[in-house]
């Protein structure tokens, strides 16, 4: 009996030295269809996942996971199946940058005992995971736990809030992710550099859910999000915003059967590839709106508000005191005679709390009769509160009266409910065939794809900045492609004429503003800046002193067939070059450093000579409104410099 005790204790003692160095469960992978990315996930005692890229390690393990009242999905997560697939096809666009994109991933699913599921995608452009739940008909998610575990200690692009509120906010540099204050947060896209490895965080198909924000908490970056509007109240910009006075320990109530967001980490050696990154569009839903998309219809729109209503050689009397019928009848002639196909009517046509209570001075419904006899559509400006006060019966009204599209402003939030609104929004505009301008709004996660005529949000420290504070400097339009522009289009309201340098440059409101950086700076906005929907911000007067420009912005679309990325680095220049049927828009940018960027037409057609109106900053660095304009024929093999001046920029208009 002695020896079978002593047996047994030994047999027990090697199984559990056995079981110590029992090996993990080996991690899932899916790479890129290129082999550059892979995506590892690790389903140990808490679910996880890692990036390589180029076979470097840039996300080291992160834990991930869905916090439920009762329990926890990924926390000792148990795998049930797992299946995989390739998708290789072409996503056609309505509008855009280009008419298609590539749409070739590797996917991996893992089903866990649970009912709850993760999806994982590797695309040349980057990685992105999403959890899915078949639960009970509602569940509360109290929390998320996204966990971006990045090696080393990067340096950091920061579009930093230290509120829910705000999406018009500077980039903050940081030489290190330790150099990043405990407790600060950042929107999302943000960008990490290695140098020449660039890393962006960023998320998609954000619908009925919070949005992300990335944090450091404990010195570690994480998911970070907005808690559920426990209470509101009417107040902030003359009471017509919605305010949260208090928020629910938790961030969710929804649906216990749907997928979440995807968290998305795109990974590049090429600063080119963010500019045309589109993975956010790529992973949001497809279009909800039918085949019939005719009536949803890029362009560009003269605009009233940045240039405070004054038109001196309007013969009239102007100013924002002086908006009434008389003067957008004007705008609309502008917009006429200059192939513009839209007018902006900003906030002060109606009662801000009641659209059908409209300005006396402002025949809304003559107004845009008569830009419909100049093929000229009106938009209108509104409050998000008071639209959703009752959307069907305002976008009705709007409808009848025959605008094309509406500008809302002022949401200024991104918890669940927020979220809502904007499909709210889209949905109930969509069944009026009106499009949809967001401004005062969230970054963009792709609802523009799935809603079409969603033209444009606003999300970016924007020109209207240059009446107040320095922040809209070249410097900021450089960083602009490389990040902002990652997560979907955006409504900087370009077109400012009075151009200083960074010397001569003052802020100016109530009154004509200026803008930081050079005339030609300016109009690169017009192909480097992806706006579907995009304003003309100056007064038709300043236009109108300058023929040569006025034909370049009469000729720019807002919509693409094809774009290509011709050189660019992170926060210092960019050129691309855009094709629209057999015309070409290229546009170059620099930060206060003046450079000289080559120009390679190689893009072009062989076999045929085109027409190449060069518009160059002047020789007097000084003078930031001096400008050339010359033209010059070309072929695919020709080449030139395009030399410009600190805080300067280059377009060049190539067709037949």
């Amino acid at each position: 009996m002695k020896k079978i005790v002593i047996l047994y204790i030994l047999t027990l003692a090697v199984v559990n030295t056995l079981s110590a160095f029992s090996p993990r469960p080996k991690p899932l992978t899916v790479t890129s269809p290129d082999g550059r990315l892979t995506l590892h996930v690790h389903t140990g005692d808490t679910l996880a996942y890692s990036v390589t890229f180029k076979n470097q390690a840039i996300v080291l393990t992160s834990p991930i996971a869905l916090v439920l009242p009762d329990r926890v999905l990924g926390a000792k997560p148990k795998v049930a199946k797992t299946t995989t697939r390739k998708n290789k096809s072409n996503l056609t666009l309505p509008y855009g940058s280009t008419k298609t994109l590539d749409d070739q991933y590797n996917e991996l699913e893992v089903t866990f005992e649970g009912n709850y599921a993760l999806t994982f995608r590797a695309y040349n452009e980057g990685v992105a995971y999403r959890f899915s739940t078949t639960l009970a008909s509602t569940i509360r998610i109290v929390n998320e736990r996204a966990s971006f575990n990045l090696t080393g200690d990067p340096a950091a692009i920061f579009p930093e809030s230290d509120v829910w509120t705000s999406w018009e906010v500077p980039y903050v540099p940081y030489t290190s992710v330790s150099a990043i204050a405990e407790n600060k947060k950042a929107l999302t896209p943000v960008l990490f550099s290695y140098d020449p490895i660039r890393v962006v965080i960023a998320e998609a198909d954000v619908t009925d859910y919070p949005g992300m924000y990335v944090g450091k908490h404990n010195g570690k970056l994480q998911g970070t999000w907005a808690g559920f509007p426990a209470r509101t109240e009417m107040g902030s910009w003359g009471n017509f915003v919605s305010v949260v006075k208090e928020r629910a320990p938790y961030i969710a109530d929804t649906r216990g059967t749907r997928t979440f967001p995807w968290r998305i980490i795109i990974a590049t050696d090429d600063d080119r590839t963010l500019v045309s990154n589109k993975l956010v569009y790529k992973l949001a839903r497809p279009s909800v709106l039918g085949n019939d998309l005719s009536w949803i219809k890029p362009g560009k729109a003269a605009w009233e508000w940045w240039h405070d209503a004054i038109v001196k050689d309007a013969g009239i009397p102007t100013g924002m005191e002086n908006r009434n019928t008389a003067l957008y009848k004007h705008y609309i002639d502008f917009a006429a005679a200059n192939h513009l196909e839209y007018v902006m009517i900003d906030a002060g046509w109606s009662n801000i709390f009641d659209l059908s209570k409209v300005n006396p001075k402002v025949d809304v419904q003559e107004v845009i009769r008569y830009g419909k006899s100049k093929n000229v559509g009106v938009f209108l400006w509104c409050v998000a509160t008071t639209l959703m006060n009752d959307p069907d019966k305002n976008m009705d009204l709007i409808s009848k009266w025959g605008a094309v599209g509406l500008k809302v402003d002022f949401i200024d939030r991104d918890d669940q409910l927020a979220i809502r609104w904007f499909e709210d929004i889209a949905g109930a505009a969509a069944k009026k065939k009106l499009m949809i301008n967001f401004h005062g709004c969230s970054k963009p996660t792709g609802l523009e794809r799935t809603y079409p005529n969603i033209v444009n949000y606003e999300a970016v420290r924007g020109a209207e900045c240059s009446k107040w504070d320095l922040t809209a400097n070249p410097g900021h339009h450089v960083l602009i492609p490389f990040i902002r522009m990652l997560a979907g289009p955006l409504d900087y309201t370009p077109g400012g004429m009075r151009n200083k340098t960074q010397a001569a440059f003052k802020p100016i409101d109530p009154g004509l503003p200026s803008t930081q950086g050079t005339r030609c700076h300016e109009l690169a906005m017009y192909v480097l800046f992806d706006q579907p929907f995009a304003m003309l911000c100056d007064s038709p007067e300043e236009y109108r002193k300058y023929p040569d420009i006025m034909k370049y912005l009469s000729a720019v679309p807002t919509s693409f067939d094809e774009t290509r990325v011709l050189n660019a680095k992170l926060g210092q220049y960019a050129t691309v070059a855009k094709r629209k049927d057999n015309r070409w828009f290229v546009g170059a940018m620099t930060d206060w450093d003046g450079r000289t960027l080559p120009l390679d037409f190689s893009f072009l057609p062989s076999g045929k000579t085109f027409k190449a109106e060069v518009y160059t900053d002047g020789t007097d660095n000084q003078d930031a409104a001096q400008y050339t304009c010359r033209t010059l024929d070309v072929t695919n093999r020709s080449k030139t410099d395009l030399v410009l001046a600190p805080g300067g920029g280059a377009v060049v208009y190539i067709h037949e």
